[in-house]
């Protein structure tokens, strides 16, 4: 009975305050609202019946875009209208780039996550530093016709945890210099999925963002109904930041924690349904989306997230952008890998091998593959995201572990001397470039 008292007097309070604040919350008038009236500006979002729309020199926009930075002709021609970067290196160069090809710009301002509070924020020095940096970029590029709109920070982490006073006041500080410096475009921030206290601390800490932003992957299914459920806290307009190929840290895993990635068919079926049938394309406040990665990028493997081989070659999930956003047909002809065999097993089976031996690896079509294979490339290289960045480049290649091919499709190679774990990649092209790829984990061990 002690306890219970204790708990309550502790919890009490916390148990009637939280569901007020909601409540007064849910009352109070989005103060994002007053943001959006045309003032003659270059790209602004106008709030229309039942909904908002982004309008970009005047005439109404809906994003159909791409995290990344290159590959801005391709994009133009698969049917894209927006790259979003996510820093400001080589800003001048893709800005007139996109201009060239008519794409409009996402500029990220990347900043340190609100976790460096004490470090970072607490700094006022840095905080000058950092706000000035972004001073002169915004005034730079401000008049550039590229330019769509700014994403200030990625994933900054909105928290309500108490201490991060001097956080909210840097950020809100930076975000009212870009207002204040470029009045013509409007600024944004991502959030992981649908995160109710990020969007609640944004609503309360940082009202004077445009739009929010959503970085979600395996939780898009959710977003349609987060929106609906919870549009008394968050009924402004917003993007898709992010969305693509499930994660690594959505997906299966071997014994020694190596996640299992798809082939680049699947991920393309994936990409399909996802903006098919998941995307909140009907939701009045939707303003558009940018799929990861359109390029070539490293994270956990060099083809988790890439969409475009390390030297350009496009694979399946580029036409798969085309065909939704252009309406076109699908296009049967391009090469489609369903799975890869290692000595006649899977990666669920946790293939594990002795140094040295003699190991075999084979990859089979999909059955409805027209495409004729022009190149087979195989790749083995040393994992070492668990000690050290995910976004780190492996080790390189071994290729004196590479034994030979006894058949177009099937490659006999020696497992490696070091112990350790490994991944074995296979990439196929037809005569026109195109590309498809698997890979396959397995653990050296002595």
């Amino acid at each position: 009975m002690k306890l219970l008292r204790k708990l309550l007097w502790t919890y009490m309070p916390i148990l009637v305050i939280m569901p007020l604040f909601f409540i007064v919350l849910s009352l109070v008038p989005n103060r994002y609202a007053s943001a959006y009236r045309d003032t003659g500006r270059k790209v602004f979002i106008k709030k229309e019946a039942g909904g908002y729309k982004l309008y970009r020199n005047g005439r109404p926009f809906f994003v159909q875009g791409a995290s990344g930075s290159a590959f801005l002709e391709q994009l133009r021609e698969a049917g894209g209208n927006t790259i979003r970067t996510y820093d400001t290196l080589g800003l001048a160069a893709i800005l007139d780039e996109a201009q060239k090809n008519d794409i409009a710009v996402i500029v990220g301002l990347p900043m340190p996550m609100s976790v460096y509070r004490d470090y970072f924020y607490a700094d006022d020095e840095k905080v000058n530093a950092m706000t000035e940096a972004f001073r002169h970029t915004v005034t730079r590029y401000k008049d550039h016709p590229a330019l769509l709109m700014w994403c200030l920070g990625n994933e900054p982490v909105m928290t309500w945890k108490p201490g991060y006073s001097a956080f909210y006041k840097a950020y809100n500080r930076m975000l009212n210099m870009i207002h204040a410096t470029d009045p013509d475009h409007p600024v944004t921030t991502t959030v992981p999925n649908f995160n109710i206290a990020q969007v609640m601390m944004i609503r309360n800490k940082v009202p004077g963002l445009d739009l929010i932003s959503f970085n979600t992957f395996g939780k898009l299914e959710q977003l349609n109904g987060q929106l609906e459920k919870y549009d008394w806290l968050w009924s402004g307009p917003f993007l898709v930041m992010e969305w693509g190929a499930y994660g690594p840290w959505e997906s299966e895993l071997t014994a020694w924690k190596a996640p299992l990635e798809n082939t680049s068919t699947k991920k393309a079926e994936h990409y399909r349904y996802m903006y098919d049938k998941l995307m909140p394309l009907k939701h009045p406040n939707f303003l558009g989306s940018t799929v990861f990665f359109w390029g070539a990028k490293q994270e956990v493997t060099p083809t988790w997230f890439s969409m475009f081989s390390e030297t350009g070659g496009p694979t399946e999930s580029v036409t798969v952008m085309k065909e939704l956003w252009k309406k076109t047909g699908h296009d049967a002809g391009l090469p489609r890998l369903k799975y890869m065999l290692v000595d006649g097993k899977g990666a669920r089976d946790n293939l594990m091998f002795r140094p040295g031996s003699a190991r075999s690896a084979e990859f089979f079509l999909e059955g409805d593959n027209k495409a004729e294979i022009a190149s087979v490339r195989w790749r083995i290289m040393e994992e070492d995201w668990y000690k050290n960045d995910k976004r780190k480049r492996p080790p390189a290649t071994l290729l004196d572990t590479l034994a030979g091919m006894s058949n177009g499709r099937k490659l006999l190679f020696k497992a490696p001397a070091k112990e350790g774990p490994y991944r074995i990649y296979v990439s196929i092209a037809d005569e026109k470039g195109n590309i498809a790829t698997a890979n396959t984990p397995f653990y050296v061990l002595k």
